[in-house]
């Protein structure tokens, strides 16, 4: 079956499109920049790239007509600019208009569970885009999900971030509200289970768990499983815009889904009844076996999508590719080179670097510059990076966005998505003499921009000739 897979990069789409090649069905891969996409690390020729951004319905024309199905995986609840209601119908609609035109059979559409009169802003628009996606010229099938665990999901790591840090908690009243979480795996068994059967057509199905639990109950189990003693107090004084502020400093989230976030969990996510796990012969996981699962995909270094790694900044509304060059005229540069003894060692260095590993030197002055930019709004250090071995283009790295990582050409080029005066990079590089080259650049952006950048140096001689020595040892 050829089928037409959306929002590629993002969390889901990334645990699906494995699952889907396997099973031996053609993948068109629909991006909006193809430079973010890395389709190399697919060893198979059932895989293609398209690109395509819904919200420009004349580039919906690279679709091709012969596909036989579509996921409807696209969403913007973290966009920190418009209104993502607004851009969520633009999308369905334009996707709508398009997929009417192919051969498409069924459309498999992952939204969330809506069960009350009063809906957040985020189930409401959920609710718009599934009746915009109905269509007499294609059936829709609709998986309604609640909170959804697995390793790197934000759901998951917002707990983890809250019951990891914060051994005592003063929490809004939202705490006690009540839902039904879903293993990732039973996510990804419910949309490959319903391609092409004709008794899901036309019809939408809530998805959960066998566990309802308070967010509160949540937070105690994860700890509990962790080894860890919490105390949780809820005060129902805690406004939406503190509770927003408190999830945006103590966790990675941003802080417009945070906000998002915050006005979704005052509203119950249960399950209405259905068969659909019986007809399809789902075994749905508990809970807590959600979590231990999680984290033996983190302990084994196996975790295979972030919902962090699909958080786009606005820096790259323009596409990715503009920044991969990176610039040399009427740009700052730091330059360091050492000749190394073992280049391999240094190469895995610089796989590793951020992270739990951090950066090698001076890392708590890059924690501090992190923390000043989480003040300012923006993303910090909070983000860390999905692996600690491992690093794909368009990956997070702390406050760095990863633009090419080629271990055969020993490069590894990160941007920074920091609020600056400026644009940033910073580029490791191994030459054929095995000397390492690092390079920090900064494009400044008027005045401000070349205070920045002579404020910053003296930090910027004692940091980056001390990463770069540390990356040339051969021991720790």
């Amino acid at each position: 079956m050829k089928i037409l897979l959306t929002g590629v990069t993002g969390y889901i789409a990334q645990r699906l499109l494995p699952v889907l090649l396997e099973n031996g069905h053609e993948v068109v891969c629909c991006v909006r920049d193809s430079s973010r996409f890395n389709i190399d690390k697919y060893d198979t020729q059932n895989i293609s790239v398209i690109e395509a951004d819904f919200l420009n319905k004349e580039s919906l024309q690279n679709i091709p007509n012969d596909i036989d199905l579509a996921y409807y995986l696209i969403h913007s609840m973290s966009t920190q600019k418009g209104n993502f209601g607004e851009m969520e119908e633009v999308c369905a609609t334009n996707f709508n208009n398009r997929i009417k035109e192919t051969n498409a059979k069924q459309v498999i559409y992952l939204s969330g569970i809506i069960n009350a009169e009063e809906l957040s802003k985020h189930l409401s628009s959920r609710k718009k885009v599934e009746t915009i996606l109905s269509s007499k010229k294609y059936a829709l099938t609709t998986l309604k999900a609640g909170i959804i665990v697995g390793s790197g999901s934000a759901s998951f790591e917002i707990i983890r971030d809250l019951v990891e840090k914060l051994p005592f908690m003063i929490t809004p009243s939202w705490l006690k509200t009540k839902c039904q979480p879903i293993a990732i795996r039973n996510v990804i068994e419910f949309l490959v289970g319903v391609i092409g059967k004709t008794e899901t057509y036309h019809k939408g199905y809530d998805i959960g768990g066998p566990d309802i639990l308070t967010y509160k109950e949540m937070l105690l189990r994860f700890a509990k499983i962790r080894g860890l003693k919490r105390k949780i107090v809820i005060v129902p004084v805690m406004t939406p815009r503190i509770s927003s502020y408190w999830l945006y400093f103590v966790t990675s989230t941003s802080y417009s889904l945070a906000k998002n976030l915050v006005n979704s969990m005052k509203v119950e996510v249960i399950c209405k009844p259905n068969n659909l796990a019986a007809a399809l012969g789902i075994k749905l996981i508990d809970y807590n076996t959600s979590i231990h699962l999680a984290f033996d995909k983190i302990e084994q270094n196996q975790v295979l999508s972030s919902w962090k790694d699909a958080q786009t900044s606005e820096i790259f509304k323009e596409g990715f590719s503009k920044f991969i060059e990176v610039p040399s005229n009427g740009c700052f540069k730091d330059i360091r080179s050492l000749k190394l003894e073992d280049s391999s060692i240094s190469l895995e260095k610089i796989w590793q670097i951020g992270g739990k590993a951090g950066w090698y030197y001076g890392t708590f002055l890059w924690e501090l510059r992190g923390f000043i930019d989480q003040i300012f709004g923006g993303v910090g250090m909070r983000r860390g990076r999905k692996s600690d071995t491992e690093l794909n283009k368009g990956d997070t790295l702390d406050f760095w966005r990863v633009m090419i990582a080629n271990k055969e050409e020993k490069r590894l080029l990160l941007y920074a998505e920091m609020k600056l005066p400026g644009e940033a990079w910073l580029e490791f590089k191994i030459d054929k003499d095995d000397t390492i080259i690092q390079t920090a650049t900064f494009r400044t952006i008027g005045l401000l921009g070349r205070l920045y950048w002579y404020s910053v140096l003296p930090f910027h001689g004692l940091i980056f000739k001390g990463m770069i020595k540390k990356i040339a040892a051969t021991k720790a």
